[in-house]
């Protein structure tokens, strides 16, 4: 059964209602099918209402939906002929961080993405979407292979950091990430990054310094997570939700700040709630975006990567700023 978020309630109520009055139906033989009708009408209406004007907060919740889509659903959605690379050629094989090559419509394309678990097992497995410095270092030789071969670069993100324990902090975390900043800058081939779910800090940007930026309609990208944000700022995590909605953190933001390129709709009720459909609607926005990059240069998509990120977080002067 799909978990419920608190602001779902009220749509469970009048599906409550409408089961009732199936059964009382059933079991009395009375029509009901016109009182049944009503209210699945209103459990629609309230459900598009409420899903079209959510909060930050709210979005936090559906983007953090333990039944929300991995990289390996949207890779098992969207690709064919999917193998996977492994391995940072250091000697670890970093479980945050899955990747390799497949066919996108019969495109060639380098795949990348930070990987989340549905059970305690498969979070385990995958350090609940936390990147140690090996997961970047192994992104990082997958980003060199497919520039090598000329290959489009696709990187899905959905981590609420990088990992931050001593293991980490030992083997270079910040020049891990660091690197990959910087080469990514690099590269000569078309690179896509699309948010999915969370997107938090280094963890998310070591990932994603692309030429295009999309975030899912319920993701969420920010510098700091909203729970972080309020420890710092008022000394209690509990105030989170006043956090998310001071940081700015939705897509519809993002576009404004030129953040990121575009928002890609979710189905009603969030990602979790149709794989098929979310799928769909990435490849659109991948394949869209792959023939509009096609159309540069290396040169030029180096440029345009580089000047897209020189020029967030501009300070303005005068009267017009």
């Amino acid at each position: 059964m799909t978990a419920i978020l608190d602001f779902e309630k009220p749509i469970m109520e009048i599906q409550e209602k409408i089961e009732e009055l199936k059964k009382i139906s059933l079991e009395s033989g009375m029509d009901l099918d016109k009182e049944i009708e009503t209210f699945e009408q209103q459990a629609e209406d309230y459900r598009k209402e409420l899903y079209s004007n959510l909060k930050p907060s709210q979005k936090l919740q559906l983007a953090r939906h333990p039944e929300r889509p991995n990289f390996l659903d949207y890779v098992n959605n969207i690709c064919e002929d999917f193998i996977e690379f492994h391995g940072d050629r250091e000697g670890m094989d970093d479980r945050a961080i899955i990747g390799g090559i497949a066919k996108i419509d019969g495109k060639p394309v380098m795949i990348i993405g930070t990987m989340k678990g549905k059970s305690t097992k498969e979070n385990l497995e995958y350090n609940f979407g936390m990147p140690q410095p090996q997961g970047y270092r192994k992104a990082l030789r997958l980003f060199k292979h497919a520039n090598k071969f000329n290959m489009p670069i696709i990187t899905l993100i959905d981590t609420p950091g990088a990992y931050p324990g001593i293991s980490a902090e030992e083997t270079n975390q910040g020049g891990a990430i660091a690197t990959n900043l910087r080469d990514m800058a690099k590269l000569e081939v078309p690179v896509i990054a699309i948010v999915t779910g969370e997107g938090c800090s280094g963890g998310a940007l070591g990932l994603a310094v692309a030429n295009k930026v999309f975030l899912l309609e319920h993701a969420y990208y920010t510098v700091i997570s909203p729970e972080g944000c309020a420890s710092i700022l008022w000394r209690d995590a509990t105030k989170a939700s006043e956090a998310a909605d001071a940081l700015k953190i939705t897509a519809k933001d993002l576009i404004k700040f030129d953040v990121i390129d575009g928002e890609i709709k979710e189905p009603t009720g969030g990602a979790h709630t149709n794989y098929e459909e979310i799928s769909s609607n990435m490849k659109k926005t991948i394949l869209e975006s792959l023939e509009e990059l096609s159309k540069l240069s290396k040169t030029e998509l180096k440029k345009q990567r580089y000047e897209k990120f020189r020029k967030m977080g501009m300070f303005l002067e005068g009267k017009n700023a």
